[in-house]
């Protein structure tokens, strides 16, 4: 089964027509508007943004949104692998009337930008929605170092995520059983399978109950903030953290800043490694 098919189980609020999809919408732009008032995210006349992981677009359109409001001609272009999510893109701007912005959708592999995009074009670039765990540490590289080579050179990559040591490997503790969603109709859950060593990743089987019905395999990365901005560090000339508690909205996690892509780094060795 593909990754969309697991979301789709998953339940994750990411339509417009979904309330909690819509409360995580104000939320995300509640930070946006904060990092713009801080002149973390410099407001320009036009701005190109792209959405990585994109989704449904939620996060993209929510920048622009903000950056709209502000005078800003917005240039959004959303990738994902689920080319089915990518199609709510337009939903998200109608449903908000977001003005002053043209969006496109690409659907592409994140690790693969350069050979989908000219190289310097975009301001901003996001990964948004707790995605890391999708990805290793050699994939991680890659990515960083696509969105290196796809923003300008005063460009700034910005990052929602958790720190899953803390947050779960001590805090809650890892666990072989767990219940990932339960509806009227049926409970997703998940097994542990093995840890893949090299790769850093806990492989884990995703069954609906009742039945025992397998739906999905998949491995997962269990980040640390700091493993991120580490990696995120060689890439970048400047990093920022912005806590939760900082940005006191609730809903939305960690929010890691990356600013001044180094374009003296030999990007192509990283990106056809």
């Amino acid at each position: 089964m593909s990754l969309e098919e697991l979301y789709e189980f998953l339940h994750w609020p990411m339509h417009p027509d979904d309330e909690g999809a819509r409360k995580r919408f104000e939320k995300i732009v509640r930070v946006f508007s904060s990092l713009i008032e801080d002149r973390i995210i410099e407001s320009k006349e036009e701005i190109a943004i792209l959405d990585l992981a994109a989704g449904t677009g939620i996060a993209g359109v929510a920048l622009a949104k903000v950056l709209g409001e502000r005078g800003v001609k917005v240039e959004l272009t959303a990738v994902d692998l689920r080319e089915k999510d990518l199609h709510f893109v337009d939903r998200w701007i109608k449903a908000y009337e977001v003005k002053n912005a043209k969006a496109n959708t690409v659907t592409a592999d994140i690790r693969e930008l350069h050979r989908y995009f000219e190289e310097s074009h975009y301001d901003v670039a996001m990964l948004w929605g707790l995605t890391m765990p999708h990805f290793d540490p050699f994939e991680t590289i890659k990515i960083f170092a696509n969105v290196s080579y796809a923003l300008k050179e005063d460009g700034i990559f910005l990052m929602e995520e958790s720190d899953r040591v803390f947050n779960i490997l001590y805090r809650v503790g890892y666990r072989d059983f767990l219940v990932e969603t339960k509806t009227e109709e049926y409970t997703l859950i998940s097994v542990h399978e093995g840890y893949n060593l090299k790769r850093g990743t806990f492989k884990r089987t995703y069954y609906k109950i009742p039945g025992f019905e397998k739906v999905s395999e998949d491995e997962h990365r269990l980040w640390d903030i700091a493993g991120i901005l580490g990696i995120g560090s060689i890439f970048f000339k400047d990093f920022k953290l912005i806590t939760k508690m900082e940005h006191e909205v609730f809903g939305v996690s960690d929010v890691l800043v990356f600013k001044n892509p180094r374009k003296n780094l030999p990007l192509n060795e990283f990106l056809e490694g």
